[in-house]
């Protein structure tokens, strides 16, 4: 992964968080983002739900309309990146393969990518249910729902697995930032 030559804080990268529904991806993005801003950084959190509402209208959820959106997400992350920002992407991106092309889009464009994997266990997922999914699935309302019956393939070797059991936003924001920090990013 190459990096700008700019000193801390200046050089763009795209950091995709990675985990099932409800696992706090963006719950921690936007409170690192705002640790960051106050501290005068570039930062723009792209978020899964938000960009599938507005870039990916119409995608639905087999594996090629996943794999699209999360290209979809990939590409604005890399050209963001690739202007100095850094990027949040707090992205399901249930499939290594996307993940892996993600990462490829991001290399040919000599950007920074990080894969941080926000590994909390599908019980406690289910527990937070921060938008009903499990419930809906459970009642048999949806289908597809990823980690519960449709695939989540988490990452064999993510440069950062934050374990989120137990520990409160704060801490594990304070770990993701220390690593960003680790790598002349803050």
């Amino acid at each position: 992964m190459a990096l700008s030559a700019d000193g801390p804080g200046e050089r763009g990268a795209t950091v995709w968080l990675t985990g099932l529904p409800s696992a706090g991806k963006t719950t921690l993005a936007r409170a690192l983002a705002q640790r960051l801003r106050a501290a005068g950084r570039r930062v723009e959190v792209l978020d899964g739900d938000e960009v599938r509402a507005h870039l990916s209208r119409g995608l639905g959820f087999s594996r090629e309309d996943r794999h699209t959106n999360v290209t979809r997400i990939g590409f604005v992350a890399q050209k963001l990146a690739s202007h100095g920002v850094l990027v949040l992407a707090p992205v399901i991106a249930p499939y290594a393969a996307s993940r892996a092309a993600v990462r490829q889009q991001h290399a040919a464009g000599d950007t920074g990518f990080l894969e941080v994997h926000v590994a909390t266990p599908v019980g406690l997922c289910c527990e937070r249910d921060v938008k009903g999914l499990y419930a809906r699935q459970a009642a048999g309302e949806i289908s597809g729902l990823t980690g519960v019956d449709d695939p989540y393939e988490a990452p064999a070797d993510p440069e950062l697995r934050i374990q989120t059991r137990h520990r409160s936003v704060a801490e594990s924001a304070a770990e993701l930032h220390a690593f960003l920090a680790e790598r002349g990013l803050v």
